[in-house]
């Protein structure tokens, strides 16, 4: 498994936090948290990309954001006094994550700060990207946020290099760079028309990382 948040943790409280962890596997388009259901435990991906994704007044789904191995996920509900999801989680792949239940980590968290200081981490690091995407959202046109994301999303499924595809739908693409797919897709033919990246069936291929960086920058 790739380096994870859980890695700043004591080994022995890590060993204690994984020991007790149910091994889950998901099939490709396989839900693996509900919006609405119990926040009863944590999970770390072990592999595989999910989404995550809530559901629009007008009935659509947002994606808000794709996760690869070494991620946590579902920590945030149990935070809240809510206790419920807010997102709902799928596989895009065939995905494995190891569950905590709510019960064990709250009994780590009680005998364990560190714990508590890793689920507050983790929250400020959420915070912080609402921040950028909402300056984004307020400031960067529909365009350049579509490259930024096909950007990240280049370094979870590779290292970011040349040739690296991104096997995500345009619809994907765009709905996590809130906008629409024709929005989408004008602007991966313009980054193709100038030789940055490849347009495939279901992915798109990233052909010249820094050409493509320089063209998502702010103006």
């Amino acid at each position: 498994m790739e380096r994870t948040p859980l890695a700043g943790l004591d080994e022995r409280v890590r060993a204690r936090l994984l020991e007790r962890a149910r091994r889950r596997t998901f099939g490709r388009g396989e839900v693996v948290l509900h919006a609405g259901d119990p926040a009863n435990a944590l999970h770390l991906l072990v592999s595989g990309h999910v989404s995550v994704g809530v559901s629009t007044p007008a009935g659509d789904t947002a994606v808000l954001a794709v996760l690869g191995p070494g991620s946590i996920f579902g920590e945030l509900a149990l935070l809240s006094p809510r206790e419920e999801r807010s997102a709902t989680v799928a596989a895009l792949e065939g995905a494995v994550t190891l569950s905590v239940a709510r019960e064990h980590l709250s009994a780590l968290r009680r005998d364990n700060p560190e714990v508590d200081a890793l689920l507050l981490g983790l929250l400020a690091d959420y915070v912080h990207r609402l921040d950028a995407r909402l300056l984004e959202a307020l400031y960067v046109p529909a365009d350049r946020r579509v490259l930024r994301r096909l950007l990240a999303l280049s370094r979870q499924y590779g290292d970011g290099s040349a040739g690296t595809t991104v096997p995500l739908t345009q619809d994907v693409l765009a709905s996590m760079a809130g906008t629409t797919r024709p929005t989408a897709n004008q602007a991966l033919r313009a980054a193709q028309h100038e030789g940055l990246v490849t347009i495939e069936r279901g992915r798109v291929r990233v052909d010249d990382p820094a050409g493509l960086a320089r063209r998502a920058r702010w103006r």
